[in-house]
């Protein structure tokens, strides 16, 4: 049985539907909603475009992320953890996943790993999963855990 589940949100309704159904399945479990954001969505580049831009885009990223993670868990009647992380998102899960993410613990310790990853896939197909990748593929293939993988 699965005690503590992380489950990657990303705004979309089947990334909800991951989060119901983690939610349904496991009714004891901790769950954690981890929102990545991922520096290759800024359309500034890496010299910015003016003074401030990728600043600017991050912040905008944290906000926005805040409040994907804060729709995504009001929606239950139960606590739900949340973790704000930068980077990759198939590496980024894995490595919160693990427990060796940038993140702290409430008590200031390393974060304890998980054991048990649920994330939402598109369904993506030919050309845009090539170019765009797969994150539950990714996740689903590296994980050292069991993986979920809702649609």
């Amino acid at each position: 049985m699965s005690k503590r589940i992380l489950v990657a949100v990303d705004g979309s309704a089947e990334a909800t539907e991951a989060l119901r159904f983690a939610a349904e399945e496991w009714p004891d479990a901790e769950l954690t909603a981890l929102h990545v954001i991922n520096p290759a969505e800024s359309t500034t580049g890496a010299e910015g475009g003016f003074p401030g831009a990728v600043d600017q885009w991050y912040d905008s990223a944290r906000v926005r992320g805040k409040r994907v993670l804060s729709e995504a868990t009001d929606r239950f009647d139960r606590e739900i953890a949340t973790r704000l992380e930068v980077g990759r998102p198939a590496a980024t899960i894995l490595d919160v996943a693990d427990g060796d993410a940038s993140g702290t613990g409430a008590d200031g310790t390393d974060p304890e790993p998980f054991d048990h990853i649920a994330l939402a896939s598109r369904g993506r197909t030919g050309l845009s999963r090539v170019v765009l990748g797969s994150v539950a593929e990714g996740v689903v293939r590296r994980a050292a855990v069991p993986v979920t993988v809702v649609r």
